[in-house]
């Protein structure tokens, strides 16, 4: 029982560490331009390099 009031305090500070974490990924924009950064790879132009000979 002793154990109980150390651990729920605690995970409630890290729900509340990972909400506010989550909260600011949002509004900076972090999550606006997904799509962009998942086709960046296959708009790789490998043409032009030379290789090692």
């Amino acid at each position: 029982m002793d154990a109980l009031f150390l651990l729920l305090p605690i995970s409630l500070l890290f729900v509340l560490g990972i909400g506010v974490a989550f909260w600011w990924a949002i509004f900076a924009g972090q999550f606006d331009d997904t799509r962009d950064a998942a086709t960046a790879i296959l708009n790789d132009d490998d043409r032009g390099s030379a290789g090692p000979s």
